[in-house]
């Protein structure tokens, strides 16, 4: 495998330069999205026989942070990518002999990943309005047709990428048994997807989160796994592509805050100020050890997936991430000044970015929760006034 972080750090300067006009815009990165794909990145994490970079958790981590040190939006556009294929490809053995999945799922499994690496790209479509992202409380349906197909039928929002990508990944209950929560991979020209234009957002304006409206029909195989009911099983197994993705991308744009105070600072001749070095000492200090907790958890989901120790740093690496980016942007914006407060500085737009962080699923709260019942011994996934997915 090429090194994968360096060919990112070779994007930031690129990314930069294009940031402020597709956030004043809200208009998708197209340019990122043609870069990643020259440099191979949409292969990350699809296996070197299928043609990818064969990249791990951690590895995925550590390109996140990169890209987002360029733009926020392009690295949260392509978390999303890489949690359908990274999933795809890191699913265990184990689980997969446990789960007797069938002949046609590695068949199917191998297609998208081999397409991903030749330059396919996918969405995530699981959140909708009133549920989040909780898996239990959808209510977009399925249904079994006579050929052995699927009907798809229901809205979601929050699709980042929606419109440019070649697939979504879609999460639906199953209308017979609707305690079987499935998950499809849904070609972007299949009849019946409808992308409504809603995305107009406080921070990640660029990643044209829009709404998608399905009412279609895919083949059998487009049944992610092959069995019904496993995106609740794998979500408790393995958290970390639905809580700790987005982790590395925070920490990216925290670092990025940090750089852009400091280049004002110094173009402004206030580096003198006490205060000031003060703000970005403290700084500096809480991006380093988010980002430490972050690679930590990255490290352990690789080494020891599913591991009641793993899934507590992959939480506590989400909720790191995302109060950490938000306190350090705000802490940045007010070092630098009002005048970094202006539409098209790099503050303005990175404190709107970082703000989205604690909000993203899972919230800051919701971590802080599901720690708080594993510190005191209790079932973190079970105990709680709110079901978890």
């Amino acid at each position: 495998m090429t090194d994968v972080v360096a060919a990112a750090q070779r994007l930031v300067p690129r990314f930069t330069a294009r940031a402020a006009g597709y956030d004043r815009d809200g208009a998708f990165p197209v340019d990122d999205f043609a870069d990643l794909r020259a440099s191979g990145l949409y292969g990350l994490m699809v296996p070197e026989r299928l043609g990818g970079r064969g990249a791990g958790f951690g590895r995925y981590a550590r390109v996140a942070y990169e890209l987002a040190r360029g733009n926020g939006a392009t690295a949260l556009v392509f978390n999303m990518h890489a949690s359908v294929t990274g999933a795809l490809a890191g699913v265990p053995e184990a689980l997969i002999d446990a789960l007797g999945v069938p002949e046609s799922f590695f068949v199917a499994r191998d297609r998208i990943l081999r397409a991903a690496a030749d330059g396919a790209w996918y969405a995530v479509a699981m959140s909708e309005r009133g549920a989040g992202s909780r898996l239990s409380q959808l209510s977009t349906v399925y249904s079994q047709d006579p050929d052995g197909g699927w009907h798809i039928k229901g809205s979601k929002t929050f699709v980042s990428g929606s419109g440019h990508c070649d697939g979504y990944l879609v999460a639906a209950h199953s209308e017979a048994d609707p305690s079987l929560v499935s998950q499809f991979l849904v070609p972007a020209d299949t009849p019946g997807l409808t992308v409504e234009q809603t995305w107009d957002s406080l921070g990640m304006r660029a990643t044209c989160s829009n709404d998608l409206h399905i009412d279609a029909r895919v083949p059998a195989d487009a049944l992610l796994g092959g069995v019904e009911g496993l995106a609740l099983l794998v979500a408790q197994i393995m958290p970390h592509w639905m809580v700790a993705s987005y982790a590395a991308v925070y920490v990216g744009v925290a670092q990025a805050a940090v750089d852009a105070a400091v280049a004002h600072v110094n173009e402004r001749k206030l580096a003198h100020l006490p205060a000031i070095r003060a703000r970005i000492g403290r700084a500096d200090a809480a991006v380093a050890a988010a980002r430490l907790a972050v690679e930590r958890a990255a490290d352990l989901v690789d080494a020891n997936p599913g591991d009641p120790e793993t899934n507590r740093w992959v939480w506590r690496a989400k909720l790191l991430a995302g109060t950490t980016a938000a306190d350090v942007a705000a802490s940045m914006l007010e070092a630098a000044g009002t005048s970094a407060t202006r539409r098209g500085h790099p503050l303005e737009r990175l404190y709107r970015d970082a703000r989205c962080g604690s909000l993203q699923p899972a919230t800051s709260d919701v971590c802080a929760d599901w720690l708080g019942v594993a510190t005191i011994g209790g079932d973190p996934e079970h105990d709680g006034t709110a079901a978890r997915w």
